[in-house]
């Protein structure tokens, strides 16, 4: 993956909305994005709700987020039914017994993983406290309603699972030795060990030569509408929790057409806003369902890197094709 092309090409497209918040175009390096060691875990559901610098609000609630992004006309309404489906989409995996690894090896306290969520009016279900105790065997689907615990959950095991990708990749390129200072390690609040020893410190999940090669080439191929950078550069919770799950895909034999499908819709309910407004864009711009659009098309720099995506909202501005912003203002910028 060549990263400093793919910036240049950002830098020579023409100028966008300045509302939106773009990666600085002075540099070919991946931005890193710097966090405050003091957060309290409660600042967990923040991280989650303002996407790192997505500028939308995400759903929150299962009873409210639908309601907010189906705002508006008919076709809209029609459109959100479609891009998320109600049943949510199942992730084919199981968890096995990561929670207990990853709290017996200081990534989290449980009773204080618990109660992040009491905090947030969004108490964990039975299932979801059977995944940290490890005594959940189904499978899960992602929806509203479980993508923030989810996010978290994922978060915690790309972290903490020991890859090359953590311990020689493009995070470790640009820590400049202070591996904390990214959103994705020192945003992890809720670590009973120092962060430096939780990072890629757990073999979880043991990859053999042409799983981690389906890893590596998913995680070049996501990207994210909070950032420039892909999976491959992990430096925010998303790309973080991204990463853990292509891991925990791939140790269970997924081929990379089923993980990026399933990332197409892990992104969706993690970036809500953006995924509706990308869906909007392929109906009335392409004739096509987003269920129809290829994963690779959806995932790729053109449509969820930050860039990509202001382009696709500008669009839509200028066709005054916008849902109803679930906040008001003119500004999509933090």
């Amino acid at each position: 993956m060549n990263f400093t092309n793919f910036n240049a090409e950002m830098n020579q497209e023409e100028n966008i909305q300045e509302t939106v918040s773009l990666e600085p175009t002075d540099s070919n390096q991946p931005r890193k994005r710097r966090s405050a060691k003091g957060w309290q875990a409660a600042l967990l559901l923040f991280i989650y709700l303002i996407g790192l610098g997505s500028g939308y609000k995400l759903w929150g609630q299962a009873d409210s987020g639908e309601k907010s992004l189906q705002a508006g006309t008919t076709e809209i309404e029609v459109i959100a039914k479609q891009t998320f489906p109600e049943e949510g989409f199942l992730l084919p995996v199981t968890f096995g017994d990561l929670g207990i690894q990853m709290i017996k090896g200081g990534v989290f306290n449980r009773d204080q993983f618990i109660q992040v969520y009491q905090e947030a009016g969004q108490p964990l279900t039975e299932d979801q406290i059977s995944i940290l105790d490890g005594t959940y065997t189904d499978k899960i689907s992602i929806n509203h309603a479980n993508a923030y615990f989810l996010l978290n959950f994922l978060w915690a095991l790309g972290l903490s699972n020991k890859n090359s990708i953590l311990d020689s990749g493009l995070i470790q390129q640009y820590s400049e030795n202070k591996i904390e200072n990214f959103a994705s390690t020192g945003g992890w609040t809720l670590a009973i060990r120092p962060i430096g020893e939780v990072f890629s410190s757990l073999n979880m999940i043991n990859l053999t030569v042409e799983q981690q090669k389906r890893v590596e080439e998913t995680a070049a191929a996501i990207f994210r509408p909070c950032c420039n950078n892909p999976t491959l550069f992990p430096d925010c919770n998303h790309g973080m929790a991204m990463l853990g799950l292509l891991e925990l895909m791939a140790s269970q034999d997924a081929t990379v057409e089923e993980m990026m499908q399933a990332a197409k819709y892990v992104n969706a309910f993690w970036f809500p806003q953006q995924t509706l407004e990308q869906a909007i864009y392929f109906k009335k711009v392409e004739g096509k369902a987003y269920q129809d659009v290829d994963a690779r098309t959806v995932l790729g720099p053109q449509f969820s890197s930050v860039a990509g995506f202001a382009k696709v909202h500008q669009l839509l501005s200028d066709k005054q094709w916008l849902p109803a912003a679930p906040n008001t203002g003119g500004s999509c910028g933090v």
